[in-house]
């Protein structure tokens, strides 16, 4: 059976979370890997079936009621979980930005629409910081929370970089930009 990254992220939150629902998921990625790895939620359904499947998944239905699924996670799954983890990442980071999209094509729009695409996306990445800072407020010094909060700071530098970014282009400086990023590099690289 060939795993996809939506196989590991379930087996990775049920690993985090013990066992759950499909609507549990669904609740935990959205306040976790949903800030950063965007996918189809409809997946967060079908998947945990299709890794039962596999023996990679246990799965418990009610009896009565709402026959809600619960899964868990096998040996099998953790093992893995676990291989996945420690194997290298040889693909470069994904970015689907659609802001960046239209900025590719600005010149086939209105002269008007590169500020107020600026001004959008300033506001944006200014919310997203916010939000990453509430959490290391609110969470950053608890134990269990500790280990998560290395991915929101990395969260944070990405979220200032396209702050940075947006930030000199409104302005109409991206000089300025590159001369920080010259200045931040040592060795002189852009």
């Amino acid at each position: 059976m060939r795993l996809s990254t939506t196989s590991y992220l379930v087996m990775g939150m049920i690993a985090l979370r013990g066992p759950s629902t499909p609507y549990d998921l669904k609740r935990a990625v959205s306040r976790s890997v949903g800030y950063f790895w965007n996918f189809p939620h409809a997946q967060l359904y079908s998947e945990p079936d299709r890794l039962a499947a596999a023996g990679l998944l246990a799965l418990d239905t009610e009896d009565t009621g709402r026959r809600r699924k619960t899964y868990s996670l096998t040996g099998a799954g953790r093992s893995a979980l676990r291989e996945w983890l420690a194997a290298p990442t040889p693909e470069h980071f994904e970015m689907r930005d659609v802001a960046e999209l239209k900025l590719f094509f600005n010149e086939a729009g209105s002269p008007d629409d590169v500020p107020k695409l600026a001004q959008e996306q300033i506001r944006q990445h200014e919310e997203r910081i916010a939000v990453y800072e509430d959490m290391i407020a609110r969470h950053g010094g608890d134990e269990w929370a500790e280990p998560r909060m290395i991915t929101v700071e990395l969260g944070l530098e990405m979220e200032h970089a396209a702050l940075r970014f947006w930030t000199a282009l409104a302005d109409g400086d991206l000089d300025r930009l590159r001369r920080e990023r010259t200045d931040r590099d040592p060795r002189g690289r852009v």
